[in-house]
């Protein structure tokens, strides 16, 4: 790191370094054709939570894990031609959740808080509201092209809902919990994520985790979801896998369907994943599409990279960015397995964090580490601090001394005390490369 350092001083203190670097990204831009195409493919990868912050954070952490000072790294997110920021909010309040962004950039609506593929006609939390009031999305527009479709996350695949979740009320109307909805509502070619006890029976001993109760089944409707859609693609080679092992051993050219599901919830982080059970979402987004590229037709896929948000829930910024980090991986190994003539990829974000960027730490000081200034009470901040979330401290009208704590696994207090994060509200930055047309006619995210 620190000859690291000692270079980038010396070639920097050079004008002709910045005036060179500026002039080969003009040329570039200059000399970068339009490609007029119409895309085949759409590979859309969302960073839950995955704002402009994080981002930058991100891309210092990623130099920082090569080595290098880490402010001056190009992500391969960095690197596309077209950069626009999304406006994000619901229709019913400032700052939107996962939800309602979801129906935005899946299926062009702007909904209200809390509701997935319903125009915000429909009422949250009353579920008879939602018939007649919902929303199409990118995936069955792409189904309904002829083309494949798969969605690859890193949280559960039903992100929350089995039958077990759902109030009485919602059972009473008829509705449908989120997991069942999964296997019915599309034809979905590639399911990749966690969430195997969300699909079955209550009770239902997990593979993994035979001795723990909180992985067992929840399902109270003793239905098994996995078995069902099992029998749902009789006609086809479809695979279902709930390990490394076995995922490896799935062969992309002779595969329809594949079902994998590696954890009883969310998959684990990053850098508590265990690689001989767990693929990386480097390997489950290069699955994905060696068995949704077989398609003469094209194919949509999600990519999510869902715990970016939930390390930042839980004031767990090395979390977070470590997310960061490997959906920027994925981006890479995807466009290795693409081709830019006919695939549309395009890397964005839902909503953002309380995440803020502290002081002036010295040129590569660790991104996870403090600052090197003092506040006015003479104690030590870090140079990432969250506004809000758990971890707030404050004890006889001062905050604590952090100067021994090791911040590179959780960050000192927060400004406020709340259970989880709170997500902010700003604009939210939208990555393209490929043609600028496609065949499907989706509408734009909303902005």
């Amino acid at each position: 790191m620190i000859s690291e350092l000692v270079l980038c001083v010396v070639e920097e203190k050079n004008p002709e370094f910045w005036r060179a670097q500026a002039q080969t990204t003009l040329k570039s831009a200059l000399s970068r054709k339009l490609n007029t195409n119409v895309a085949k493919n759409i590979v859309l990868f969302l960073g839950d939570g995955m704002g402009i912050t994080t981002i930058t954070a991100a891309r210092i952490l990623k130099g920082q894990l090569e080595n290098q000072t880490g402010e001056e790294t190009v992500m391969t997110m960095d690197t596309f031609p077209y950069v626009g920021l999304a406006k994000v909010y619901s229709v019913d309040f400032q700052i939107p959740d996962s939800a309602a962004t979801a129906t935005a950039y899946l299926c062009g609506v702007k909904t209200n808080l809390n509701m997935v593929g319903l125009s915000a006609a429909a009422q949250n939390g009353v579920c008879r509201t939602q018939k007649g009031n919902e929303v199409t999305s990118i995936l069955k527009w792409a189904k309904d092209a002829g083309k494949s479709v798969g969605v690859v996350t890193t949280t559960r695949v039903q992100h929350w809902y089995s039958d077990a979740d759902m109030p009485a009320s919602a059972k009473r109307d008829g509705c449908t919990d989120i997991a069942a909805q999964l296997i019915n509502n599309t034809d979905i070619d590639v399911v990749i994520g966690g969430g195997r006890k969300y699909m079955t029976p209550k009770g239902t001993v997990d593979p993994e985790y035979p001795l723990d109760r909180s992985s067992l089944g929840k399902r109270q409707d003793n239905r098994n979801l996995i078995d069902e859609w099992i029998s749902m693609k009789k006609e086809k080679v479809a695979h279902y896998v709930w390990n490394k092992k076995e995922f490896d051993a799935v062969d992309p050219e002779t595969t329809d369907y594949l079902m994998a599901l590696f954890e009883p919830g969310d998959m684990r982080y990053e850098v508590e994943r265990d690689p001989l059970m767990d693929p990386s979402i480097i390997e489950t987004t290069e699955k994905a599409i060696r068995i949704l590229q077989k398609n003469p037709k094209g194919f949509f896929l999600l990519v999510e990279g869902g715990r970016i948000d939930q390390g930042h829930h839980a004031s767990r910024a090395s979390m977070a960015l470590h997310e960061a980090v490997a959906l920027d991986n994925a981006v890479a190994r995807s466009l290795q397995l693409t081709n830019e003539d006919e695939t549309l990829t395009i890397v964005t974000a839902d909503h953002s964090h309380s995440l803020s960027f502290n002081g002036y730490p010295f040129r590569g000081n660790s991104i996870l580490g403090k600052s090197p200034l003092y506040g006015q009470d003479l104690l030590p901040y870090t140079t990432l601090m969250y506004g809000n979330g758990p971890g707030h401290k404050i004890i006889d009208n001062k905050r604590p001394d952090i100067r021994s704590n090791k911040t590179e696994s959780r960050l000192g207090p927060n400004v406020m005390e709340t259970e989880s994060r709170l997500s902010p509200s700003e604009c939210e930055p939208d990555s393209k490369l490929g043609p600028n047309e496609t065949e499907t006619k989706s509408r734009s995210r909303p902005k």
